[in-house]
């Protein structure tokens, strides 16, 4: 560690991974930054997993596979354990981009006032074929009270940051890294580097999928929490119709990742009435919820593909060979 290299912390967490976890770690153990603390905290897996750990054991810092109490507990336990001035987590499907650990700290090191920094990323499926790429725009504690999201991979927080907000809590399952955002920006700032930082992966196992329609649950907690928050209940009285507008576009979006359009319907249409101009920006979500609703989701679905190719092409993230790069695949 030095003056121009503080140390950071990646946490790995992770639980029956084995498909994608060697994937992960390369990319993280083949980062340019100096002075990088690795932890991988395995939950006790039983799928091949610590095969491919003990295969990189000598490159980590430190690992443990042990039962834990799920996802915050895992990450936790490995904040507690981390030395470094700047922490991250890395979930064991997803994946750093080349030079991101490195642009991460010099942004923070531009901007000393700033308490988390995030990025741009990009999303794929299993079979690493590339499905979207996520734009951001600079955020503040009003738009996450929004359910305005950040991709998670992207984020790196300043140490003395989380010792002043706390960790993870481990009554969130699935927005548990949202809640600690809007905790951060209660307290200081946030900063948006229009860089691509992180790959997510997005697969039936993943919460994303497999849990979607909960999400709205915990989600309609945490505004909940936020109104009766003597911190927060000045941001939630200052735009409350734009925040339960978002409140209801999140519970939408969710519910088309679950498959259940004319719930999501209703949820868009409960957002109208309380910012107009707010729901209005998911307009591709409501026609996507409106067609899945009179069983027209497979047309949905090929629009969305069609107009995937005309912006970005059909394009694969190569990764079989240790680096990363994105391979652009030319129609027959």
């Amino acid at each position: 560690m030095s003056l121009t290299h503080p140390l950071v912390s990646i946490i790995v967490p992770s639980f029956n991974q084995a498909s994608f976890l060697a994937a992960t770690l390369d990319s993280l153990l083949s980062q340019d930054y100096p002075c990088l603390e690795t932890l991988l905290i395995d939950g006790g897996s039983t799928d091949g997993s610590l095969d491919i750990i003990r295969g990189y054991a000598s490159r980590l810092t430190r690992w443990v596979s042990e039962p834990d109490a799920g996802q915050a507990d895992a990450i936790n336990k490995g904040l507690k354990m981390a030395n470094g001035e700047i922490v991250a987590w890395l979930n064991s499907d997803d994946l750093y981009l080349p030079g991101a650990v490195s642009e991460a700290v010099q942004a923070l090191q531009a901007n000393p006032d700033v308490g988390m920094v995030y990025a741009d990323g990009i999303l794929i499926d299993e079979d690493d074929w590339v499905l979207d790429w996520h734009r951001y725009r600079q955020y503040g504690l009003l738009d996450l009270l929004c359910l305005d999201v950040l991709l998670q991979p992207t984020v790196f927080i300043r140490r003395r940051m989380l010792d002043r907000v706390g960790l993870l809590r481990s009554d969130y399952r699935l927005i548990l890294d949202h809640e600690l955002w809007i905790r951060i920006a209660a307290q200081g700032k946030l900063l948006h580097i229009a860089q691509y930082w992180a790959v997510e992966r997005t697969h039936p196992e993943a919460k994303t999928i497999a849990a979607a329609a909960e999400f709205a649950d915990e989600a309609r907690r945490l505004i909940a929490e936020a109104e009766a928050s003597p911190d927060l209940a000045p941001a939630m009285a200052s735009d409350a119709g734009r925040i339960h507008a978002g409140l209801e576009c999140f519970a939408g979006r969710r519910l088309i990742d679950a498959g259940r359009y004319g719930q999501a319907l209703r949820h868009f249409a409960r957002a109208a009435r309380h910012a107009p101009g707010s729901t209005l920006r998911y307009w591709y979500k409501i026609l996507q919820a409106g067609m899945g609703a009179i069983g027209l989701e497979g047309v949905f679905l090929w629009y969305r593909r069609a107009r995937r190719r005309v912006q970005h092409g059909q394009t694969r993230l190569n990764i079989a060979d240790g680096t990363l790069r994105l391979d652009r695949v030319e129609e027959a």
